[in-house]
């Protein structure tokens, strides 16, 4: 990996360790000012207040405890790199304390926004089997 990819990898250490903390603030910290968040089953969400809208819903209604497997990254220009991940640990309902295995799939891409890497576009899906 190049120091570029490097640095992407540091982001999404900084991204998991964030959502493990349920913080707003600092998840917001490594996106792009017009990123965009596209959470499975959810509309995009476009732009910083909405995706710190996103990410406050998130947060009040689970709590993560995950790890991030990095699987790939790949610098595509001067200013733009991609990432794939994949993750896996637990998720606790907050409303009612239910919990279980939580596992996923990402791709982001990430932007390089005044000489630091931030998180352009960023989705993801389960790789859990569904609930019946």
């Amino acid at each position: 990996m190049n120091s570029n990819e490097q640095a992407v990898v540091a982001v999404l250490k900084e991204y998991q360790d964030a959502l493990n903390q349920s913080d707003t603030d600092a998840v917001m910290k490594l996106y792009a000012p017009d990123g965009v968040f596209m959470a499975q089953n959810f509309p995009s969400s476009v732009g910083a207040d909405a995706v710190h809208k996103a990410y406050l819903g998130v947060f009040e209604a689970i709590t993560l405890k995950v790890n991030f497997n990095v699987a790939e990254v790949f610098q595509i220009a001067p200013d733009w790199a991609i990432a794939r991940t994949n993750s896996a640990g637990t998720s606790k309902v907050n409303a009612t304390g239910d919990g279980g295995p939580e596992a996923n799939q990402e791709l982001f891409v990430f932007q390089k926004v005044d000489s630091s890497w931030k998180i352009s576009r960023y989705c993801f899906s389960t790789t859990n089997p569904p609930k019946h």
